[in-house]
């Protein structure tokens, strides 16, 4: 039965997807990556519903057709997006978060499986809709959360709730995201240092390989156990800890995990220094160089992806690399001044992070 909505209990929460423009497989390592939040994100409408009975989270996956319902104090295991609306109730509850029952209806703009981070927009959105709904005080969108602890209660939700074992880029990406910047974000001590993205011109492409992909059953997970294989055989914390002349007695495949993990740790410096003097093209280069080690060292890449980045290289990008945790998904592209869109890509720009749309 359809429960009645409690009028003056309503909130509307907006989560970004995110590009992320080097520093790819890093953050479960306690690397570096620079990402930046887009426009496209899932929106997440939700309205208290009337306490009448026991206690429920009714939630509406509008763009899919389809419905769940489960007791609030009783999430148990779910598939697909239904997981990551059980997993964020369970979250929340269990960090001692005030819930009440709700309606949630969700919406979303960023394509699934398609490394731009979907599942991450859609994780934050609801835990941002839950979190208003259940709090007594205004929060002017959210702003005095300490996103940091909201991006790794996001990320249990992924890893313990979904079953992909991903790192925190995407929860940060989306959480603090902001207009005309990326950030560096630094996974050993959680510093996030905003980038301005002064292109002059040049524009950041996507173009979709057209082939989805799925972290809890592809090669992520693997990669995420090698990484922590190489960090066993040395006796370390993570990689972050390591030196190319550390990893150089690891066997295969595991040296080649580490490599392309320190080298790419150092790519996104490079892109860092590059962007704030104004070098555009050596990012284009670092696109680049990073895509070759995705490929080659990381094995992540696909034939489809492969294709993708030889389309845009022929149609004028000066660097052009995967985005995401590989095996599908998304390619990142970085196109000179005054030449047309590629066909079949679309343009990002940096935007706004998570935030409470209305109440």
């Amino acid at each position: 039965m359809r429960r009645s909505s409690v009028p003056d209990r309503r909130c509307t929460a907006f989560a970004p997807g995110r590009v992320n423009v080097i520093g790819e497989h890093t953050d479960y390592n306690h690397g570096l990556a620079m990402p930046f939040a887009i426009a496209e994100g899932v929106t997440v409408r939700a309205a208290a519903l009337a306490d009448d009975g026991e206690p429920l989270i009714e939630a509406i996956a509008i763009d899919l057709d389809e419905r769940d319902s489960f007791p609030l104090e009783r999430p148990g295991p779910a598939e697909g997006w239904r997981a990551y609306v059980h997993g964020a109730v369970a979250e929340l509850g269990a960090a001692g978060h005030r819930l009440v029952p709700a309606r949630l209806e969700i919406t979303g703009r960023v394509p699934l499986g398609s490394g731009l981070s979907s599942s991450a927009a859609l994780t934050v959105a609801l835990c941002l809709a839950l979190l208003e709904l259940g709090s007594d005080h205004a929060d002017a969108g959210g702003r005095s959360l300490d996103r940091i602890a909201l991006a790794r209660l996001c990320s249990r939700v992924e890893n313990e709730w979904a079953g992909a074992r991903t790192g925190l880029l995407d929860q940060i990406a989306s959480l603090f995201g902001a207009a005309e910047e990326a950030m560096c974000i630094d996974f050993q001590s959680l510093d996030v240092e905003p980038v301005p993205l002064a292109l002059e011109g040049w524009r950041f492409v996507i173009a979709d390989s057209g082939e989805r992909h799925v972290h809890a059953s592809s090669g992520y997970n693997e990669r995420r156990r090698e990484c922590a294989e190489a960090c066993g055989a040395l006796g370390i914390e993570s990689l972050r800890e390591a030196s190319l002349e550390d990893i150089a007695a690891l066997p295969e495949p595991l040296e080649r995990r580490a490599r392309h993990v320190l080298e790419e740790n150092a790519r996104v410096l490079e892109a860092v220094d590059a962007l704030r003097a104004g070098a555009i093209r050596e990012v284009a280069e670092l696109l680049s160089a990073s895509h070759a080690s995705l490929r080659d060292l990381y094995q992540v890449s696909t034939p489809a992806v492969e294709a993708t980045v030889e389309r845009l290289l022929r149609a004028g990008v000066a660097g052009a690399r995967l985005i995401g945790g590989g095996f599908g998904g998304s390619v990142l592209g970085l196109l000179e001044p005054g030449l047309a869109l590629p066909a079949g890509c679309i343009e990002v720009a940096p935007g706004p992070g998570a935030h409470i749309l209305a109440r």
